[in-house]
């Protein structure tokens, strides 16, 4: 049920809770940009009366809230979000593409917009040739020329070149004009005016973030950057003011500019990262027909879903989607339910079977009552377990939130005690009040101190990253995959279509009475006609081998059992062994042979002719290639493994045993296996691997969920981390990968800390010129972009040469995972 309140702009998701008398609200939160920001949204709703449970999840976004109606009124409760600058819309409804792509071309043009202020702004510093700053500012300049060409690179060779000669063009005239004299005593004023157009223009939304976090007691990026930049505009103000001899005005507001443009770089970075890898997988509910054929009084209309009751009578046609849980009423047809339940064989339905919603109809036609609609029925069960997952799922915490957590007070604090005491500390010694050391001291602080590297270490390694995985056919959603994936302690494998190829096929040969190929020629011919999915794994492995089946006269197909038919004037009859033995042929010989492969999880078919049996042919899933040195190789890593599945016991066992798992459940429903995912979690952190929708809970729930390409859209959906290339070998890369971009994540920390670190002790000492600030910002965001490039830039020019038109993501499956 949708309620939307005209009190509090947005929408959202509300529904009964499992506790008695509370209901439950998921709502997607906009504005979300760290962790402490989740922190204090659980704290301020927490304290409200009525409220029972509050879990913000940064990773999706999204916010689930459980309360007392007759104590609170969810337009009350979520109005706490919007008040606090927040936005709130439907978990559900997605953003339209355009839209997006709309955002990430204005965060692109508003870079540049700022990266060529930038350059504007070392240009009016300008330092003349025989003054001991004139290396720096040459070497600042140069830096932001060659920093806007690997910019520039990913639109293409000839616009870096163009691009850059302008930018450098118009930095160094500038840079000339200025030593001229051309600007005159109105130069510091045009300083003054770029920066204020800066800050209050171009960089508005972060003055505006800033000031928002601040009334929410939050000290994240937001508020540094804009402290260092409003430090450089103080100072400048200063100069302006009082006029002080050899006072750096100009150097103070390019310093102003420069912080705010490194930090849209690092925004744009992260919307990219975020946006691309939202748009692979936005077909959460495309499984769920938009309309049903509904048979009312002999006639059959189509109407929505919404408006099916329950009693009402559905018509499914072949190979159509089951919209609706319901009882066969008239109608035979083989039905694959192996993405809803993981059996990987289609089941014969006949009048009186129940059906469910999510599977997939076969070449028959069924009338089934409608037992379960909306969100009674499985499908809808499903979805909202993932949902329900997804609001509670904690994202870890990222590296720099955590860092910022202690950094950013430390420098606030660092700031003003160096203020203080070079303003009082000479004149306890009986000094006057030097106050413009006292300025630079604090203001320098601030810029040195602000992280402008830190903002755009993590996003960059996992641009790098995201892109060597995408060159090994893998598919990495979040930033949490990567930090978090390198610390699973169990990996639980799906079995059908994830450790198990999930088609069935001829995999063993029984001949008793006539040669192994003559059989299966046999076998081919008379299972031609048929359209079950085993007789067309019969034909299509004849047709592998080079062989012509043979027309067949007097077709008869038996559901669920075999068919019969005449093949060069004799009788052929194919189908299981019970069927054989009510049709008189006597198979009694071969039960031991018989019991022995369904031991292994395959399925018999028995071929007689005249009477008389010819031979069994054995078909069934196999287990992937890879699967068995993939299990071994995470052994190896220290990583334990487990196999939870919905199958039968003898066949989850057999498929163990035969991958290296000891660990089998069998038997698991799609909600317990979310319960058994959470039990595991009481020991280490967990990575689930599956496909089908009654993998989806668990996916969501797992630390880590890895889904295959080919699987069912809902799966991909709640997964962090997408298969594209059907290789069990993946699951081992994205471990490396993960491993590989974190540590270049602490690796750009570390260097960015070492600027800093190096920068915050010289400027307390007051002596410290704010061209310095800008030097090092410039080294360490170049260092920082070389070591995360190193030897792959071609990533990161993939990732942003597409902003305005959306890359396709192929799968091994065929189909584009795309939005049309």
């Amino acid at each position: 049920m949708n309620t939307a309140y005209h009190s509090v702009p947005g929408s959202w998701s509300e529904e009964p809770s499992k506790l008695p008398d509370h209901r439950r609200i998921r709502v997607h939160i906009g504005g979300l940009h760290c962790s402490l920001c989740t922190g204090t949204l659980e704290k301020a709703l927490g304290k409200r009366a009525g409220v029972h449970k509050v879990a913000v999840s940064l990773t999706h976004e999204q916010a689930l809230v459980e309360f007392n109606p007759t104590l609170a009124e969810a337009g009350d409760l979520l109005r706490t979000f919007t008040d606090m600058g927040y936005t709130i819309s439907d978990p559900r409804a997605f953003r339209p593409l355009d839209e997006e792509e709309k955002a990430l071309v204005i965060e692109r043009n508003r870079f540049l917009t700022s990266l060529a202020m930038s350059i504007v702004a070392m240009g009016f510093v300008g330092y003349p040739v025989s003054s001991p700053w004139f290396p720096l500012c040459v070497f600042s300049l140069t830096s932001l020329v060659l920093f806007s060409f690997v910019v520039l690179r990913s639109f293409g060779l000839r616009q870096a070149l163009t691009g850059s000669a302008f930018l450098s063009l118009l930095g160094a005239g500038i840079y000339i004009l200025k030593l001229q004299g051309f600007f005159g005593p109105a130069l510091p004023w045009l300083t003054g005016v770029l920066a204020l157009f800066a800050i209050f223009v171009i960089g508005r939304h972060i003055v505006r973030m800033a000031f928002k976090a601040l009334l929410r007691g939050i000290l994240n990026q937001h508020v540094l950057v804009e402290a260092g930049a409003f430090a450089g505009l103080a100072g400048g103000l200063f100069g302006l003011a009082f006029h002080p001899q050899n006072y750096p005005t100009e150097a103070f507001f390019a310093v102003s500019v420069m912080v705010l443009s490194y930090h849209i770089f690092s925004e744009w970075l992260s919307l990219v990262v975020k946006t691309r890898s939202s748009q692979a997988v936005r077909k959460l509910l495309e499984l769920e027909p938009e309309v049903v054929s509904l048979v009312k009084e002999g006639k059959e209309e189509e109407v929505p879903l919404e408006n099916v009751k329950v009693g009402d009578l559905a018509r499914i046609r072949p190979r159509g989607r089951v919209p609706v849980d319901g009882q066969v009423e008239s109608g035979e047809s083989d039905v694959d339910e192996s993405l809803v339940t993981g059996e990987p064989l289609p089941v014969e339905k006949h009048s009186g079977d129940r059906v469910v919603s999510g599977s997939l109809n076969g070449n028959g036609t069924l009338l089934v009552r409608v037992t379960a609609v909306g969100e009674d029925s499985f499908l809808r069960q499903v979805i909202r377990s993932v949902e329900e997952a997804r609001a509670l799922k904690p994202g870890v915490l990222h590296l720099v939130d955590r860092v910022l957590r202690v950094y950013a007070p430390t420098v606030l604090l660092m700031a003003a005690a160096a203020t203080l005491f070079w303003f009082f500390g000479p004149q306890i010694w009986g000094s006057p009040a030097d106050l413009q050391r006292a300025m630079f001291a604090g203001l320098s602080v601030l810029v040195m101190g602000y992280p402008c590297a830190v903002g755009i270490s993590a996003p960059l390694s996992i641009v790098r990253g995201a892109g060597e995985a995408a060159e090994r056919g893998i598919l990495m959603r979040t930033g949490e995959a990567f930090q978090t994936l390198r610390l699973v302690g169990r990996v639980v494998f799906d079995k059908t279509g994830t450790l198990t190829e999930g088609r069935p096929a001829l995999r063993q040969i029984l001949a008793v009475a006539c040669p192994e190929e003559e059989l299966l020629a046999l076998a081919a011919a008379v299972e031609t006609p048929s359209e079950h999915p085993l007789a067309r794994a019969v034909v299509q492995e004849a047709l592998k081998r080079g062989m012509t089946p043979g027309e067949v006269e007097g077709f008869e197909a038996v559901a669920g059992q075999g068919v019969r038919a005449r093949l060069a004037h004799k009788n052929f009859t194919v189908g299981s062994p019970n069927f054989l033995a009510k049709e008189g042929i006597d198979c009694s010989v071969q039960t031991r042979n018989v019991n022995e492969l369904e031991s292994q999880g395959l399925t018999v078919v028995g071929i007689a002719r005249d009477g008389d049996l010819l031979g069994f042919l054995a078909l069934g899933d196999a287990l992937r290639s890879d699967a068995a040195g993939t299990v071994r190789r995470l052994h190896e890593l220290g990583i334990r493994t487990s196999l939870v599945s919905g199958d039968n016991e003898k066949a989850a066992r057999y498929f163990a045993r035969s991958a290296g798992i000891e660990d089998v459940h069998a038997h698991v429903l799609p909600a317990d296996k979310a319960v058994l995912i959470r039990r595991f979690q009481k020991d280490s952190r967990v990575a689930m691997v599956g496909d089908g929708i009654n993998d989806a809970p668990a996916l969501m729930q797992a630390d880590v969920g890895i889904a295959f390409g080919s699987g069912a859209d809902i799966a991909i959906e709640s997964a962090d981390v997408i298969i594209l290339n059907q290789r069990m070998g993946s699951v081992l890369d994205a471990f490396t990968v993960s491993r590989y971009s974190y540590r270049k994540i602490v690796q750009n920390v570390s260097l960015a800390f070492l600027f800093n670190g190096l920068g915050i002790p010289l400027a307390m000492t007051g002596w410290l010129d704010p061209v310095w600030g800008m030097v090092a910002m410039a080294v360490s965001v170049t260092a920082i972009f070389m070591n995360s490039l190193w030897s792959r830039g071609s990533y990161f020019f993939e990732a942003i040469k597409t902003v305005g038109r959306p890359p396709q993501v192929q799968t091994a499956a065929g189909p584009q995972i795309q939005e049309s």
